[in-house]
């Protein structure tokens, strides 16, 4: 068994013991255009089927970029970026190719509820939906390619 790494490794990201890799960031105006988006759609493919898109919210919290299912885990696009991390988000027009990494963690799913509570509060049925305990966990962070 290898020695674990030193807090120093620059592959580590400081303060957060959950993170092996140093976060991908997205674009300051893609990050801008994303935190003012109502919604996006998630481009997501089945292992022998053809890609397909499907509506969904999108949070911004400082430089990360987080999803979650409305259905929870039984969500088709969310089991198939479950399956094939590999995603894309449509914006505006524009294909941006993300991969999508689970965020489970307590942290993720406090930073993903709270930001959901401020950007969507003019939606309180649906927002009401994504707080529920089945769902805080149906959750991505995003990361471009």
């Amino acid at each position: 068994m290898a020695p674990p790494m030193p807090a120093t490794d620059p592959q580590r990201t400081p303060g957060r013991a959950w993170a092996t890799l140093a976060a991908m960031s997205f674009a300051t105006d893609v990050l801008r255009r994303l935190a003012a988006a109502e919604e996006v759609e998630i481009e997501t493919e089945a292992p022998d089927g053809p890609a397909h898109r499907t509506t969904i919210w999108v949070v911004v919290d400082g430089d990360d970029v987080f999803i979650r299912s409305y259905r929870g885990h039984p969500a088709r696009w969310f089991r198939e970026a479950t399956a094939n991390p590999a995603v894309a988000l449509h914006l505006d027009g524009r294909r941006l190719p993300v991969t999508a990494i689970p965020a489970t963690d307590p942290d993720s799913i406090e930073r993903i509820s709270a930001a959901l509570k401020a950007k969507y509060a003019h939606d309180p049925t649906s927002l009401a939906t994504m707080l529920e305990p089945d769902m805080i966990d149906a959750n991505f962070r995003l990361e471009p390619i």
